[in-house]
Parts: structure tokens; sequence; C-alpha cells
């Protein structure tokens, strides 16, 4: 195994995998935000939300420039969530495969 296949397996693929889960969680807490399920002064939920705001602002603000809401709704996490999804099952592919 070549340096950038373990670069691949164990480093990039991994990552990925926690950046699907960090959109996901900060999909399902903001629609909890939203309903009032959750409440913003709780210290826990405030520091969840900072963090994968902080995460997840920079890969979405580009993407929500190019879709705006439509109907009041977001659709810019699902767009992240599939192209994170090419990335690992079809690029990560060819690219260890051409390695």
């Amino acid at each position: 195994m070549s340096p950038i296949d373990g670069l691949i397996i164990y480093i990039v693929h991994p990552l990925l995998n926690l950046l699907w889960i960090i959109v996901l969680v900060s999909v399902i807490l903001s629609w909890l935000i939203s309903f009032n399920v959750v409440n913003m002064h709780n210290q826990f939920v405030a520091m969840v939300w900072r963090v994968t705001n902080a995460v997840t602002e920079p890969l979405l603000s580009p993407i929500r420039r190019i879709l705006p809401p439509l109907g009041g709704l977001d659709f810019s996490p699902i767009v992240l969530l599939l192209l994170i999804g090419f990335v690992q099952g079809y690029v990560l592919q060819e690219l260890m495969r051409l390695l």
C-alpha cells in the first residue's frame, strides 16, 4: 500500500464520514431549535450549535449562493451530503484505482 492509499483510507474517508454526521446533526438541531424542542439558552445546545455551524457554514454558504431557498426550505445541506457521497463513492475510489 502506498502512502497515498493510506492517506485516503485512514484519514480522508473517515473525515468525510465525520463531516457527513456533522451536517446531519446540524440539520436536525436546526429543526429542533425552530420548533422550540430544545432551548438555545442551554449551554450544551448552544455549544453544539456553534460547533456544527463553524464546520458547516463555510461549506454551505457557496452552495446557498448558487441554490437559494426554495419556498422557505434550504436544500443546501442535501446538496452537500450528495457531494460528500459522490466524493466518497466515486472520486476516492477512482483515485485509489489509479494509484
